[in-house]
């Protein structure tokens, strides 16, 4: 899925989203698409999920309404695979 598909979804919108298969806009460092793993209201609880599972290379963005059209990279969050 595009960012912009993802942040205008009603399911995502205002949560933390787990991406595996991240694509950025070279320029911006935005995130322009990726394959949408897990998503959740609650930073640490998704952090959890997605160390359990064993998936390292995922990136962990904040969705809100302007992230897909805001020129500043959206939050990120860094999992420690320790």
């Amino acid at each position: 899925m595009s960012w912009g598909e993802i942040c205008s979804s009603q399911e995502f919108r205002g949560r933390w989203v787990a991406l595996d298969a991240v694509r950025y806009d070279e320029v911006t460092s935005r995130p322009t698409e990726g394959c949408v793993v897990d998503a959740d209201d609650d930073l640490g609880e998704l952090c959890t999920r997605v160390r359990i599972s064993d998936r390292h290379g995922c990136a962990i963005l904040f969705c809100d309404e302007d992230s897909s059209r805001n020129s500043k990279p959206s939050r990120r969050a860094r999992i420690s695979s320790n």
